[in-house]
């Protein structure tokens, strides 16, 4: 049975100041990693990060816009593997809603298949928790502790 990583967070913010955290790479490398994302559909990036040998992963995630409706939903591809071209295929999901005089913001991460992905699927579950919670706090300072440098 496929795991699926799904969170939800309220950010005191327009859905415009989320999405660029979503979508602009200078602001993406601040609470996920580098990358060299455009938001265009059928565009290919990676990000980037350091090797996880315990997880077989080499280090870089290749994606693929997917979907794109400005301000609302982004959605790209997410493989990962050991570096030798064999990929586990998962897809990203954002749903950006505007209410209560900010934005709901969702995460949906699917396509862990297999007992071999359980290990992977708890780090990045936790990992995009924390991430998103990064977010909110670059863009709320003053209110979530955060110091940016």
């Amino acid at each position: 049975m496929a795991k699926i990583i799904q969170h939800q967070i309220f950010y005191p913010n327009s859905p415009t100041e989320v999405w660029d955290y979503l979508t602009v790479p200078e602001l993406m490398v601040q609470w996920l990693m580098p990358t060299d994302f455009k938001p265009v559909p059928g565009y290919e990036f990676k990000f980037t990060t350091k090797p996880m040998p315990d997880f077989e992963f080499d280090g870089i995630f290749y994606c693929k816009v997917l979907e794109i409706v400005p301000f609302k939903k982004l959605v790209y591809s997410w493989d990962f593997g050991p570096g030798n071209g064999v990929l586990n295929r998962s897809e990203v999901n954002w749903t950006l809603t505007e209410k209560d005089n900010g934005t709901e913001l969702q995460l949906i991460h699917r396509g862990f298949e297999g007992v071999d992905t359980l290990p992977i699927f708890g780090a990045m579950d936790k990992g995009w928790l924390g991430n998103i919670n990064k977010i909110l706090k670059l863009l709320n300072p003053e209110t979530h502790g955060a110091t940016q440098s």
